[in-house]
C-alpha cells in the first residue's frame, strides 16, 4: 500500500497513538508506503529519506503503485513560498516552503485524484543547484521556532532544517544529524570549508547531536531555540547573546 499527504503538514509518530513523540513531518506532496497497520494507524517509510514511524489514516490518501512509482523522479518541484496556497473546489489547503507539487503543469498539481490549482512561486530540482542560492534558501527560515521533528517554517529542527534547505536545492541528504555526518565529503580544516556546507556537532559523549549550514565570515545558520546565526570557529558555536560555547565541533562536510 502507497501513500501521500495531502494536508500542509503531518507528524509521524514513533507509536501508533497521538500521545507519541513526533519523530518528523510530512508536508504537502510527500510519499511514503505502508508496511504495517494497527487500527487507524498506518507504519510508514518516507519514500524521500527512509525514515519510518506512525501517521493517522485520516491524514493522507491512498495512491497506486504505479503513481508511486512516477512519484520517484528526483526532478520534482517545490513550492518556494514560506506560505502559499492550492485551492482543490474552491477549497484551500496551506502549502508551507518545500511543499512537493507533484506532476506540476505550471498551474496546477495532482495529489492522487485531486487537483490543486497552484499560481506561487516554484522551483525544479532539474535545475542545477548553486552556492548561493542554497544559502538564500538557509535564510528564508530564519526565526522559525525550534520544534523536535519540525521540518516547517512553523517549527523546525537542526537536521529538518538542514535536510529541508538541501531538499529545495535537488540535494537528498537523510533526516537526523548523526546520518547526515555519514554522507557528504570530508573537509578536514574549518579555514578550508565554504558557504553551504554542513558542520556537525558532538556532546560529551562524543555523539553527533547537532547541525548547522557554515556562512561566509565565521558564522553558522543553525536550530537552537530558533533558526539564529552565530559565530563559529575551531571550537564550535560561540552564542552571541548567552556569551557562552553551546555546541562543540566535530566535523565537516561538503555536498556542493
Amino acid at each position: 500500500m502507497y501513500g501521500i499527504i495531502n494536508l500542509s503538514v503531518v507528524p509521524v509518530r514513533s507509536e501508533p497513538s497521538d500521545r507519541s513523540e513526533m519523530l518528523t513531518q510530512l508536508l504537502f506532496g510527500e510519499h511514503f508506503f505502508i508496511t504495517a497497520s494497527e487500527g487507524s494507524w498506518k507504519k510508514i517509510k518516507v519514500a524521500y529519506d527512509g525514515y519510518e514511524g506512525w501517521i493517522d489514516e485520516k491524514q493522507f490518501i491512498s495512491i497506486t503503485e504505479n503513481e508511486f512509482q512516477l512519484l520517484r523522479n528526483p526532478y520534482s518541484t517545490l513550492s518556494l513560498d514560506l506560505v502559499q496556497v492550492a485551492v482543490h473546489q474552491e477549497q484551500f489547503n496551506t502549502l508551507l516552503l518545500g511543499s512537493t507539487l507533484p506532476f506540476y503543469d505550471e498551474k496546477t498539481c495532482r495529489v492522487g485524484t485531486m487537483e490543486f490549482s497552484f499560481s506561487g512561486h516554484s522551483r525544479n530540482l532539474e535545475t542545477k543547484p548553486t552556492k548561493s542560492t542554497l544559502i538564500e534558501n538557509a535564510y528564508m527560515y530564519l526565526n522559525a521556532p525550534y520544534l523536535w521533528g519540525g521540518r516547517s517554517p512553523f517549527g523546525i529542527d537542526c537536521s529538518g532544517f538542514t535536510q529541508m534547505v538541501y531538499k529545495l536545492n535537488g540535494i537528498p541528504i537523510p533526516r537526523d544529524a548523526s546520518q547526515q555526518a555519514q554522507v557528504g565529503t570530508l573537509v578536514n580544516f574549518l579555514d578550508e570549508a565554504t558557504p553551504g556546507d554542513l558542520a556537525f556537532f558532538e556532546n560529551a559523549e562524543g555523539n553527533i547531536v547537532h547541525v548547522g549550514i557554515i556562512l561566509a565570515n565565521s558564522m553558522i545558520i543553525h536550530a537552537s531555540g530558533k533558526v539564529r546565526i552565530d559565530k563559529l570557529d575551531h571550537y564550535g558555536i560561540y552564542h552571541s547573546e548567552l556569551k557562552k560555547y553551546t555546541h562543540t565541533l566535530r566535523v565537516i562536510k561538503k555536498f556542493v
